[in-house]
């Protein structure tokens, strides 16, 4: 299939190059046609006058000869016949049909029994036609001689043979198809150099690769969920996809009362001013735009700016659906949990089966008996407590995974009383609440691995408490306190005891609690423990 695309393409390129050669060398051949045809008109015309123009030369000369002897006069014109190439035969003729001069010498002094010229039709005394002689079919001119008198004493003509005619005449063909083919020739090389020239300009590609690639884009950009809007340096909008169209308000499928084309074009050019125009005067994407349409669609916009060797020759912007993006991480997030406490689980299952596999070993039966029912107990009493308190998937796939991990670590993880999660109540994104919740119960646990060595109970305290309008978050830890000399650092970017390339969670939280308008604190004694509190309300929430 792939060969077959290819010879498809190649034979392409060709037939444009054969319709081109055709088209080439079928206009210069109908040139070279029509410039030999006017050629050998003129050529005969030439031929024509020039055999009167010697006729009238040989009269006058004549005139001034006709009383010298005749071998003079035979000199006189072998001399002016071999000085003309276009000339072939001359001869004078008196009144009484006597051949007084022949270019042929036998002739001379001969009857001459050829056509006579009638100089009653020609006035001026001298005409050109075509007749047949004795050295075969001609071209004559005839010119008639007088004497001081004014009376008619012969005449004289100048003859071209048609074979010499015809000679001329095949060379100017000849000469005319051997430039033709020699400008055929040319033609095809600058063609063929055009062509070559042409391809390095499409990158390498045929012709017919830019439409199927033309095609293939308007299929991939138009079937994306993204909107796509791209602009050239003067900010004129070139290309956009129904997906950007519909996110903008202006999607075609709606009626043209709503929305017709005028419209259309003014919302897309009013949105590439408001936020491609910067990007291409100053070169730089910008990324992560968030704003809402007059339609109430929540986007997040990134701007690239598009650059053709070194030069800002436009700028493209990607309209991301925000919703669509909160529901799949919030989707990830989710699974990614669930992932994490499977895994967590698996691990605790299996220490949990080898205590009992020690008790059956050791015939304490009851024992195992007993363990089992405990872990069984404590194992529904943990996930129904999660599962009925908080609504949220993902934050409860969390709080699940977070319950395995700290049973990992060998810490007990403690589900306040009352905790209570409901979505209705407040609009915090679930991603939100993941990164937030997450970066706490993880740093509760990192600082109770620090401190191992004492006799100190293990204990992860976590709360989460919903009203209409208001969230509160809490994490205590039994670890090892935050020194006074650096509680005011521990938000601070890079910042971490935990040694290099840390110091990102606790920053990155406070960061997300801020932008969403909350605020988050902490108490901590060192070797007792920390506590630490985040509370969203307003307008937000």
């Amino acid at each position: 299939m792939k060969n077959q695309r290819k010879n498809s393409l190649t034979d392409i390129r060709h037939e444009i190059q054969r319709i081109q050669l055709i088209l080439i060398i079928v206009t210069t051949i109908f040139m070279s046609i029509g410039g030999a045809v006017v050629n050998v008109n003129a050529s005969d015309k030439a031929f024509d006058q020039n055999l009167q123009e010697t006729a009238g030369l040989i009269t006058r000369i004549y005139g001034f000869m006709k009383e010298a002897p005749r071998r003079d006069l035979c000199i006189t014109m072998d001399g002016i016949a071999a000085e003309l190439a276009d000339v072939d035969v001359i001869s004078i003729v008196d009144t009484q049909n006597i051949r007084i001069y022949h270019t042929n010498h036998n002739l001379i002094g001969k009857e001459y029994d050829g056509t006579h010229p009638d100089f009653t039709s020609h006035k001026k005394g001298f005409y050109t036609e075509s007749d047949i002689g004795p050295s075969g079919p001609q071209r004559r001119s005839y010119s008639a001689v007088y004497d001081e008198n004014g009376n008619y004493i012969g005449f004289i003509m100048t003859i071209m043979l048609k074979t010499s005619i015809r000679s001329f005449t095949y060379k100017i063909v000849l000469l005319f198809v051997i430039v033709t083919l020699a400008a055929i020739i040319i033609e095809i090389a600058i063609c063929r150099a055009f062509s070559r020239k042409l391809k390095r300009r499409l990158l390498g590609y045929e012709p017919d690769t830019f439409t199927s690639m033309y095609r293939i884009r308007e299929n991939i950009l138009e079937s994306t969920y993204d909107g796509i809007i791209a602009v050239d340096s003067d900010n004129n909008i070139e290309f956009s996809n129904k997906a950007a169209k519909k996110m903008l308000g202006c999607d075609e499928t709606d009626s043209t009362e709503h929305c017709d084309e005028k419209v259309s074009l003014i919302k897309q050019a009013v949105f590439a001013e408001k936020y491609l125009s910067q990007v291409i005067s100053s070169g730089t994407a910008d990324f992560g735009i968030q704003t809402e349409t007059e339609n109430g669609t929540a986007l997040l916009i990134d701007c690239i700016p598009v650059k053709e060797d070194g030069i800002i020759s436009g700028a493209v912007a990607l309209l991301h659906d925000r919703t669509e993006y909160t529901k799949l991480m919030e989707e990830l997030a989710g699974t990614k949990y669930l992932v994490d406490s499977m895994r967590a689980n698996n691990h605790d299952f299996t220490n949990k089966l080898h205590v009992i596999l020690g008790l059956i070993q050791i015939g304490e039966y009851d024992k195992a008996v007993s363990y089992i029912e405990n872990i069984s107990i404590i194992q529904r009493e943990t996930l129904s407590t999660v599962m009925h308190a908080v609504d949220n998937a993902s934050f409860a796939a969390l709080l699940i995974g977070k319950i395995a991990r700290a049973s990992e670590c060998n810490v007990k993880f403690i589900l306040k009383d009352g905790i209570r999660f409901k979505s209705s109540e407040v609009a915090v994104p679930s991603e939100a609440l993941v990164t937030i919740a997450g970066n706490l119960i993880d740093n509760a646990l990192d600082a109770m691995n620090m401190n191992l060595n004492n006799d100190r109970p293990r204990e992860l305290e976590f709360g989460v408490f919903t009203k209409p309008g208001e969230l509160l978050i809490t994490v205590r830890d039994t670890g090892c306190g935050i020194p006074a000399e650096i509680g005011d650092r521990i938000f601070e970017k890079g910042f971490s005891t935990k040694g290099s390339g840390r110091g990102v969670g606790m920053y990155h939280t406070k960061q997300l609690v801020e932008s969403l308008g909350g605020t988050i604190s902490f108490e901590s004694e060192k070797d007792i423990g920390s506590s630490f509190m985040v509370l969203l309300k307003g307008s937000y929430v």
